[in-house]
């Protein structure tokens, strides 16, 4: 006859730490960093602080997790086209980060944390590795890799966190609305000591903000392929 598996035992091997992980992230999803505690963490998988920590030794350790682990999705984004080009999955990948970071309103800071808190950790060599293996597919010279990297990393995650930025101040009325405030604000400023922002006010009234972030990915990948194409 089978011995029957105690309840607790049953409960520990159901508890692994990708369910712990995906339960953190709604946890921040919903409320925030400081909605994310153990205590709203056991009540949500039903079970009891010491089945957490046989997982996650803190609450530093579960951000890392849970950072790592939405980045880690939006980079195995595939593109459209099962036969996509270097540049294609660039823009794939580089979607990815900036859809991440606009539905998760707590990546933007904890990746700008992890990275500075930890650069030896497995975040930016993840990063890396996901843009870095498309820059050299492109044919850009060995000695360039990592500045090329840099340079595509820091756009991507910069844009994609003022955009996240941008629509949590906006939350209080329309985006279209919103838009025409700052625009109309910026058409009335001094013309002598702000001429081009007075210029450029209309085209900031009713953009698109992804189709803006894909515009300002292919200035930075044609920049990068044209500066090292005499290279090769």
């Amino acid at each position: 006859m089978p011995t029957r598996t105690p309840r607790s035992s049953r409960r520990t091997e159901a508890l692994s730490r990708e369910r712990i992980v995906a339960a953190a992230i709604d946890l921040l999803d919903i409320a925030g960093e400081t909605g994310l505690t153990f205590r709203a963490l056991t009540e949500r998988l039903a079970t009891g602080p010491g089945a957490i920590y046989w997982h996650v030794a803190n609450k530093g350790e579960l951000l890392a997790a849970a950072t790592d682990a939405v980045v880690t999705a939006a980079l195995t984004r595939e593109p459209a086209e099962p036969a996509a080009t270097p540049r294609e999955r660039i823009r794939a990948v580089a979607l990815g980060l900036f859809d991440a970071i606009d539905e998760h309103a707590w990546l933007a800071t904890q990746l700008a944390i992890q990275m500075s808190r930890d650069p030896a950790g497995t975040l930016a060599p993840r990063l890396f590795e996901g843009l870095g293996r498309q820059i050299s597919a492109l044919d850009v010279p060995e000695a360039a890799w990592f500045t090329a990297t840099s340079a595509l990393m820091n756009y991507i995650l910069g844009a994609a966190g003022q955009n996240a930025t941008n629509g949590r101040n906006a939350t209080h009325q329309d985006r279209p609305d919103f838009l025409d405030t700052v625009a109309t604000t910026w058409e009335n400023l001094d013309p002598e000591e702000y001429p081009f922002t007075r210029a450029v006010a209309r085209q900031l009234r009713g953009h698109d903000d992804r189709e803006q972030f894909l515009d300002g990915l292919d200035l930075v990948l044609s920049g990068i392929t044209a500066v090292h194409s005499s290279d090769r």
